[in-house]
């Protein structure tokens, strides 16, 4: 058997890194191996990677020289960014340049870089149909990671730009169906009529793990725009009904209001929805499901998301 070509997976604890972890380990063919980066490998769930045959190693994205070392030797790497740890773009930046000099230094023949629109293509800063946050952005955590790409293309770092998007976990996270005053079972995302593209987090690592596989012939310097079904709110709605046995109703909240429902981030979360609703035609075209399943042949249906997940969504 050849040796086999090591992936280093930033984020392997998490959502998308942890989907990735698991469809390289999953791979009976054993052509990819895993080299885990968290920032504590003594963490239980570093040590349950340890368990299902990943190696783990100890890296930060605000250490450059960590990121090197724990590249050093791989074929190629998974990065990601989590902004919702901060809320700050500027430290999103930061993360990526780490992330785009260390993937260079160590000569990394593969990179896939997840990142996302910059809405700000088509809603200038300028225009104020939704407030400018942190100065700069409409939508923060979407516009540094557009910013960041460039940063891997000076690099000159072999990169496919894995463009995501919403995911149908969030619907058991805070983003779902709520109890309304008079108890009724309410999901209020503020997207009117238009569709929204979703993804299971399973799927970004698994469509990751199909471009990998591709090799950087194929996909490096191209953006790969990925979902697993675009629907209505009311869609989404009717498949929460299915799944939790009781009446879901959608009732959109304009986006004013869901910016000022108060919790941390829901500016950004509003001006994101927002961005969603309004330029719905562009974002869910350039996400073509048949080319997202020629990679990952196992995408979800968001009923087959529920069909697993369902009893993870709240009811109380």
């Amino acid at each position: 058997m050849s040796q086999q070509k090591v992936i280093a997976v930033v984020g392997a604890t998490g959502a998308q890194g942890g989907g990735l972890v698991k469809a390289i380990l999953a791979d009976p063919s054993g052509e990819y191996a895993v080299r885990a980066l968290t920032r504590d490998a003594t963490s239980p769930r570093a040590q349950e990677l340890v368990k299902l045959g990943a190696e783990v190693v100890q890296a930060d994205n605000y250490d450059e020289e960590s990121l090197v070392a724990a590249f050093t030797g791989a074929y190629g790497a998974f990065l990601v960014t989590n902004f919702w740890a901060h809320m700050s773009a500027d430290r999103e930046l930061e993360e990526a340049a780490n992330l785009a000099n260390a993937a260079k230094r160590a000569g990394l023949q593969h990179v896939i870089w997840s990142t996302l629109e910059d809405t700000r293509d088509h809603i200038p800063v300028h225009d104020d149909r939704m407030p400018t946050l942190q100065e700069k952005y409409k939508v923060p955590h979407f516009d540094a990671k557009a910013e960041a790409d460039l940063l891997f293309t000076a690099a000159g770092v072999p990169t496919t730009f894995l463009r995501t998007t919403f995911y149908w976990e969030n619907l058991a996270n805070g983003w779902g169906a709520a109890r309304d005053a008079d108890g009724v079972l309410t999901l209020s995302l503020p997207m009117g009529d238009s569709r929204l593209a979703g993804i299971a987090v399973d799927d970004i690592g698994r469509t990751a793990y199909g471009v990998f596989k591709a090799g950087p012939a194929e996909y490096a310097g191209r953006f790969v725009h990925i979902a697993g079904e675009h629907l209505t709110g009311e869609q989404i709605a009717a498949g929460l009904s299915r799944a939790t046995g009781e009446r879901v109703v959608y009732r959109p909240l304009t986006h004013d209001a869901y910016r000022d429902l108060g919790f941390p981030g829901a500016d950004e979360a509003g001006n994101m929805l927002q961005y969603y609703t309004e330029f719905e035609d562009y974002f869910t075209g350039v996400r073509d499901l048949a080319e997202v399943r020629r990679l990952n042949p196992e995408l979800q249906t968001f009923d087959q998301w529920l069909d697993a997940n369902g009893h993870t969504l709240p009811t109380k």
